[in-house]
């Protein structure tokens, strides 16, 4: 195993954190185990030379692999389904009732390879029905990841990725694609527009959200960061508008306005 150095641990954890926001500041050993093999691979014996030439890639490709390295992009369909009934159950009819635009805006932030923003989409469609015709049911997917979001779009899963649905939803929404894989039917997929987004970027949507979904990703940004994302949700929103983060977070440790609701589960006043 090639060893990190300090400054080459110094440099690289400071520039993801600046233009990322991910603090991997206690992450050493992992950095040394996800890299070490790989930067030996292209032809490299150090970190430092790897990361210039991961930054001066202009095409981008190997700081997203960098990036893709050192986070872990786990996700799978009906993960902390308890979000997906709240949103079945409580969002959606808030939503039908209250708004008359029959836009609908709801925003998977960070959704890796997919499986979140296809099971909203599959709640949504089943809840509109055959008044979906009259709706704009788009759900706004987003990862600063092109890779996870290139399988996103291509929407193939396993046998047993899909194992957990509704035989309904697997008979409806997805298509046989080869031996033991599933593909989601067009339908599915045109319903969901995947976007690459960092969440240190300024917020510059043309409309509010009703629901935001950002669920075990701020788990990699410090306080400070997370504060300043919670509030660029808060500022998003309109009232009455839900956040959702991971069953594993908490908001109460940072400044916000939101409203708690339940365990993950957040309301703008």
């Amino acid at each position: 195993m090639i060893r990190l150095k300090d400054e080459e641990f110094n440099a690289i954890t400071s520039f993801i954190k600046q233009n990322y926001g991910i603090n991997l500041i206690k992450k050493r050993p992992l950095i040394e185990g996800r890299l070490s093999n790989y930067i030996q691979n292209l032809g490299f014996d150090n970190y430092m030379e790897y990361f210039e030439y991961a930054k001066n890639d202009r095409t981008n490709d190997e700081m997203t692999t960098l990036i893709n390295k050192l986070t872990t992009n786990h996700t799978y369909f009906l993960r902390e389904n308890t979000h997906f009934e709240f949103y079945r159950d409580v969002v959606l009819p808030w939503i039908d009732k209250e708004l008359k635009t029959k836009d609908l805006r709801v925003w998977s932030a960070g959704c890796s390879t997919g499986q979140e923003p296809y099971t909203l989409s599959m709640i949504t469609l089943d809840y509109l029905g055959a008044n979906q015709a009259s709706w704009d049911s788009t759900i706004l997917a987003s990862d600063i990841s092109d890779r996870v979001l290139n399988e996103a779009r291509e929407g193939v899963y396993s046998k047993e990725d899909i194992l957990n649905l509704p035989n309904s939803w697997i008979k409806r929404y997805f298509k046989e694609n080869g031996d033991d894989e599933y593909k989601v039917t067009d339908t599915l997929r045109k319903n969901v527009a995947f976007r690459n987004f960092n969440l240190l970027s300024p917020f510059n949507f043309k409309k509010p959200f009703q629901a935001i979904f950002c669920k075990n990703v701020m788990i990699y940004f410090d306080a400070a960061t997370k504060t300043e994302i919670i509030k660029k949700f808060y500022d998003v929103l309109i009232p009455g508008g839900y956040l959702f983060v991971g069953l594993s977070e908490s908001l109460s440790s940072f400044k916000h306005d939101f409203k708690y609701v339940k365990p993950s589960v957040y309301q703008k006043l």
